[in-house]
């Protein structure tokens, strides 16, 4: 029965790449990824037998621990994990469940992940085959950790099964991965400031880390090799408990999906969600409603939230590029720019719409109508959203003297970036993941246009925001507090007029070229 799992596995992957050369290319892709990797472990690993007992056992104990959190959390973070074996697919056969449970185990390491985990815990026993005693409980640790980097991603895929077949979480869960993608630079940098300042913290955590079922299996041969053989064995034993609970559980969950597979019922009617929802908020007038329906969207639309994971992060990317270049002014300007990401990204809400922005042109709405719906319904969050991260920085600095001028820019930027936006937006459409697809899908389109309508359009808004630029940077330099006080009303009025001013004129040119902005949008789609 094993080895019938095992050829299944062997002949899906094998169907899997022959349904185009992009699955093959992504595979070359990602074994070649996964040997330069694998390559780097295996000679660190070889390397660390010459090294200190002390330090080789830190070194093995965090990437071990840092490889089994990665094996445990990939069902959540990555959408789509290793479904070809999914347990609800053998509940029709009477197959005994401890051995689809042995099956599925070594199925799991047919792939990318798999090969290269196999071969790096393999790799780590010649780290410490000083002696036969460390290399056996190091071979007996590497069985253990490789059993339970199995067992605990089955565990958890399992208990998310039901989820994944939403598409709401896995776009949520795509978004919450590109969390720590966006942060690599600032947390590689945390983490080397803080082997500089305190060398004495990543001991710390790989000796915490060593009693954990994370890191045990990986620190009983450093335990051994140090002559603590009571410790080395109670290590294992937390490994093997580990692996029997995490086996114990994923058994459980195997065992309900085989008895009653997840994902089949019909849903439920949702009597209990009544009235019109944003719709009965809103003014009732046509502007009204296409705030409430761009509102719904900003909620709902995993495509608008993606193009803005980023804002919140803001202040903790430019605090970290502050550090690294010794200039604190960098961080200042977290509100200046999450406002122009918030303000620009009104110009791709018609091409987010596709095809459905013909209800606008048959239903006789007018432009300015459009523009005033969408523009405050952005205004309703970004406002807010803006000025707390514009909050941030002086709140850590306490730099509180400049706060109006910086004030004044993050208004006079979100105000005249919608203003520019929508008079963008009804002259220009962008590629765009079109409704229903990944917002992580980079369609083919017109992306040299794209790329010149954001780099002018920058340009043009950093003119038209250039009497606040000037302000902030005269209040910066002579400390003089009038400066920022006008630059905050200069940038509360001239923002405001270029707000009307682009949606006056946004309107106008969305009445005349409505029909060609409509088949600009069906041509994308």
């Amino acid at each position: 029965m094993v080895a019938h799992l095992i050829t299944l596995k062997l002949v899906l992957l094998r169907n899997g790449l022959r349904r185009g050369v992009g699955q093959l290319i992504g595979l070359i892709i990602a074994a070649l990824y996964g040997l330069g990797v694998l390559l780097l472990a295996v000679v660190g690993l070889i390397a660390l037998r010459l090294a200190d007992v002390a330090v080789a056992g830190q070194i093995v104990v965090l990437g071990g621990s840092a490889l089994l959190a990665g094996w445990t959390l990939a069902p959540i973070l990555v959408s789509g994990v290793d479904l070809t074996l999914d347990p609800s697919r053998f509940a029709l056969f009477p197959i005994p469940l401890s051995r689809l449970v042995v099956g599925q185990s070594v199925a799991a390491l047919i792939g990318v992940p798999g090969v290269c985990t196999t071969v790096a815990l393999a790799a780590s026993t010649v780290t410490w085959s000083r002696n036969p005693g460390t290399f056996a409980v190091a071979v007996v640790g590497a069985v253990l950790a490789l059993g339970l980097c199995v067992s605990a991603s089955r565990l958890v895929a399992s208990a998310v099964t039901d989820l994944a077949s939403s598409r709401r979480f896995r776009e949520a869960s795509r978004m919450a991965m590109m969390v720590p993608l966006v942060l690599l630079g600032p947390i590689i940098a945390l983490a080397v400031r803080g082997m500089e300042t305190n060398p004495d913290a990543l001991r710390g955590l790989a000796a915490v880390l060593a009693w954990t079922p994370l890191g045990a299996a990986f620190s009983a041969p450093a335990s051994l090799a140090d002559g603590h053989g009571l410790e080395a064995l109670a290590q294992l034993a937390i490994a093997a408990a580990s692996l029997w609970l995490a086996v114990w559980g994923w058994a459980r969950a195997l065992g309900r999906a085989l008895v009653a597979p997840s994902g089949r019922a019909a849903p439920s009617a949702r009597s209990g969600r009544r009235g019109l929802g944003l719709f009965g908020v809103m003014p009732a007038s046509p502007a009204g409603a296409i705030a409430a329906r761009a509102l719904t969207y900003w909620v709902r639309d995993p495509r608008y939230g993606t193009a803005l994971i980023i804002v919140p992060l803001v202040p903790i990317i430019l605090y970290f590029s502050s550090l690294q270049r010794h200039q604190s002014d960098v961080f200042l300007l977290s509100g200046p720019f999450a406002a122009f990401l918030l303000a620009w990204s009104l110009a791709s809400d018609i091409s987010y719409d596709s095809t459905a922005f013909s209800l606008h042109l048959s239903a006789g709405v007018r432009g300015r109508d459009d523009r005033w719906g969408r523009a405050l319904a952005l205004l309703t969050f970004a406002l807010p959203l803006a000025l707390a991260v514009a909050l941030v920085p002086f709140a850590i600095s306490g730099r509180w003297s400049l706060l109006p001028g910086y004030l004044g820019l993050v208004v006079g930027v979100l105000l005249s970036g919608i203003g520019l936006a929508s008079v963008v937006s009804a002259r220009f459409t962008v590629t765009v993941p079109l409704p229903g697809e990944s917002p992580f899908k980079r369609p083919a389109g017109n992306t040299a246009q794209t790329f010149v309508v954001q780099f002018v359009g920058l340009i043009v808004l950093g003119v038209l925001v250039l009497p606040e630029i000037v302000l902030v940077a005269l209040a910066s330099t002579t400390g003089a507090g009038g400066y920022g006080w006008t630059g905050l009303a200069v940038g509360a009025v001239l923002g405001g007029a270029l707000f009307w001013l682009g949606i006056q004129l946004g309107g106008v040119w969305l009445d005349r070229r409505g029909p060609e902005v409509y088949a600009a949008l069906v041509r994308a789609g």
